[in-house]
């Protein structure tokens, strides 16, 4: 659902776009099939799942990644950015112990304050929760797309009782934080000019001379009129963001 996406990112860095089946390993080492043959591959910037990067290693009916890759990456013949294992920056409880990671491994303190995040794994905290379900989203600690997410202002009495039972099955499978009121753009729709939600993502690159953003980025937004989902995987749709020099 993000493929255009990856598309702007390739094509903003200057690097080849590729699927499984476009690589393929030998003797230890993963090569790009071109016209001209077999090129070498020193760096894969990933963007699929540790389950189904190697079906040799990992989930053996995958048909999108590359048998062998890990054995390559084991070798130290393939850099994989986005390193196996890395998921674990994914899971949402995560983001509620950023500001201690911040002050812990660079005794700095947070620019940015976190977003208000309640961990249900915590009794008081899931209580909380419960009582004040109305005023917020609910998220699974490992979703991902805007599935498994509960936004309880606009949520039915019945699909409320459903997810606390969800809940209290396995508290520390949630997060919960305030509804945001994202930004608001006027969006072609139809011809014609009408208010939606909005939210930028800019991508920033990291290398020997720091970090350069890369100027414009991608906007999501939701086609939906009142609609707080922008995710693509979830009926959101995306448009080109212009920097305008002044």
């Amino acid at each position: 659902s993000a493929y255009y996406e990856h598309t702007a990112l390739a094509r903003l860095m200057g690097v080849e776009l590729v699927e499984g089946n476009d690589l393929v390993v030998e003797n230890n080492h993963v090569y790009m099939k071109t016209a001209g043959g077999l090129k070498v591959v020193d760096i894969i910037y990933r963007r699929i799942d540790d389950e189904f990067l190697d079906p040799l290693n990992f989930n053996s009916s995958s048909i999108l990644g590359v048998a062998g890759i890990m054995d390559c990456y084991r070798e130290g013949n393939v850099i994989i950015v986005n390193a196996p294992g890395s998921g674990i920056a994914d899971d949402k409880a995560v983001y509620t112990y950023v500001p201690e990671m911040i002050s812990y491994y660079l005794n700095e303190e947070p620019i940015l304050e976190n977003i208000k995040t309640y961990k249900l794994s915590n009794n008081d905290e899931k209580e909380y929760v419960i009582k004040n379900i109305e005023k917020l989203v609910i998220k699974r600690t490992d979703g991902s797309g805007g599935y498994g997410m509960l936004i309880g202002r606009d949520a039915s009495e019945k699909e409320i009782k459903d997810y606390i039972k969800k809940i209290n099955r396995e508290p520390e499978m949630f997060i919960a934080q305030p509804i945001l009121n994202l930004s608001t753009s006027p969006c072609l729709i139809n011809n014609k000019l009408r208010p939606r939600c909005v939210d930028l993502r800019p991508f920033a690159i990291y290398g020997a001379n720091g970090i350069k953003v890369c100027p414009g980025g991608l906007t999501r937004t939701a086609l939906k009129e009142g609609s707080l989902i922008v995710n693509s995987s979830q009926g959101g749709g995306s448009k080109d963001t212009w920097i305008i020099n002044s």
